[in-house]
């Protein structure tokens, strides 16, 4: 009789096989759009950064149209853009991507979902990706986005929410991903 092999943890070693080489730059001279970095730990249910995380992410271009033959706007498409990076932690426990800010893509039902860049993260420990948004804290939109106030809790809905800064003149939004435990970030089922 043949028995089932135990499951297996993704991870945990990200940096040799997914992330040596870097894929957190998305933008080029020529893409069209503000540049932004976006840059955060992700957090353990006591607070703690997690080393050897995997963050990924996706997001529409500064027109609203996402590098995808499903997205049939006619928004222009940008050929320099493909919407797309993977980020690996530093030794601090940091992800970075440096990007552009996305503009607003439509949403169910003819509404309009306010900019924000979709986030995947892979972790030691987790059977299952996490799957969460991004949204920016300065986007007068975010009153209307369909997705972000589908959740109830306000509280909750902050764990959503990027907050920006200056440094060296450039925009970084910081974005910290607690997995578990108080101020849980939002996460989504994919």
């Amino acid at each position: 009789m043949r028995k089932q092999t135990p499951s297996q943890t993704v991870g945990p070693f990200y940096a040799i096989g997914l992330t040596r080489r870097p894929l957190n730059v998305v933008t080029n001279e020529s893409t069209d759009g503000e540049r932004i970095r976006i840059e955060g730990q992700v957090l353990d249910g006591d607070g703690l950064p997690i080393p050897d995380v995997m963050v990924e992410i996706w997001q529409a271009n500064a027109y609203g149209r996402y590098n995808h033959p499903d997205d049939k706007q006619e928004k222009p498409l940008d050929a320099t853009f493909t919407g797309w990076g993977r980020s690996g932690t530093d030794e601090k426990c940091f992800y970075r991507f440096d990007t552009i800010k996305p503009g607003p893509v439509p949403g169910a039902n003819e509404t309009v979902q306010a900019p924000h860049i979709n986030v995947v993260v892979f972790a030691r420990g987790m059977l299952v990706h996490a799957f969460t948004r991004l949204y920016f804290a300065d986007e007068p939109a975010n009153a209307s986005d369909p997705v972000l106030n589908s959740i109830k809790n306000k509280k909750r809905r902050q764990t959503l929410i990027a907050l920006p800064g200056m440094e060296n003149g450039k925009t970084i939004y910081r974005f910290d991903i607690r997995l578990q435990g108080e101020n849980e970030t939002v996460f989504f089922d994919m």
